[in-house]
């Protein structure tokens, strides 16, 4: 069982990012615009010869009809490839038919009442499922890139702001209600297990997480695995931050 894509992702190449929303790349020998989903940073790739995982879509309205959904490390001409996927906004749609489908069983019991976008305090938690409040993060800061992960610490003020409100929602349902409270950071490629920045714990998102966990919060990590037809479950795991 497999989240499956309703077309087939195509393999292309990148050529270059011009900006942060759209890639330039080469599609059946021709050079044409992709939309990036990604507007931040990803990793220390610079994206010239990079291999590429498209899909289509028919909406005239778009700007372009082609969306990168994963790249590569591997060179074009590889016949096996590692794929990374990058499509941050598709995330929460594959853990969602993974918590439907009881994936997550030693994290979470049941997993019957799945509930996307729930108000938690002053955020909007992604899952409520039953009585457990799961927020799903992605960072696309740290990817693989050869033999290393890279790790680029740029931090985004308005990012960290939401991630420390997050956890601090987070903790107050934990302290006030039975059901759990879950940070789960989703990669959609074989990962390592998280492990903070060098100097994480003196940071404040660094004292939030560790005055979360001391509460109660649960972190875990999952890793998929996708491929031109769909997304496969790879893995989970509880983590031990700090």
């Amino acid at each position: 069982m497999f989240y499956k894509f309703e077309k087939e992702l195509k393999e292309a190449v990148v050529v270059c990012r011009p900006n942060r929303f759209v890639m330039e790349i080469i599609v059946n020998g021709k050079k044409v615009k992709a939309h990036c989903p990604v507007t931040g940073r990803i990793g220390n790739f610079d994206f010239k010869n990079t291999p590429c995982l498209i899909s289509t879509s028919d909406n005239k309205n778009r700007k372009t009809k082609f969306t990168v959904e994963a790249i590569s490390p591997n060179k074009p001409e590889a016949k096996r490839k590692h794929w990374i996927g990058i499509n941050q906004g598709k995330t929460n749609a594959y853990v969602e038919y993974f918590l439907q489908n009881g994936y997550f069983a030693k994290m979470i019991k049941n997993g019957n009442r799945v509930v996307r976008e729930k108000k938690l305090g002053n955020s909007r938690i992604d899952f409520k499922v039953d009585d457990n409040f799961i927020e799903v993060k992605t960072f696309l800061e740290m990817v693989p890139y050869g033999q290393r992960e890279i790790l680029k610490n740029r931090n985004n003020s308005v990012t960290l702001d939401r991630l420390i409100k997050h956890f601090t929602d987070l903790s107050l349902h934990v302290k006030k209600n039975n059901g759990k409270a879950i940070v789960l950071l989703c990669y959609v490629y074989n990962a390592k297990p998280f492990i903070p920045p060098v100097g994480g714990q003196r940071t404040e998102i660094g004292k939030t997480v560790r005055q979360a966990i001391k509460k109660g919060v649960e972190n875990w990590q999952v890793n998929l695995k996708i491929t031109p037809r769909g997304v496969y479950f790879r893995e989970y795991f509880k983590l031990n931050l700090f």
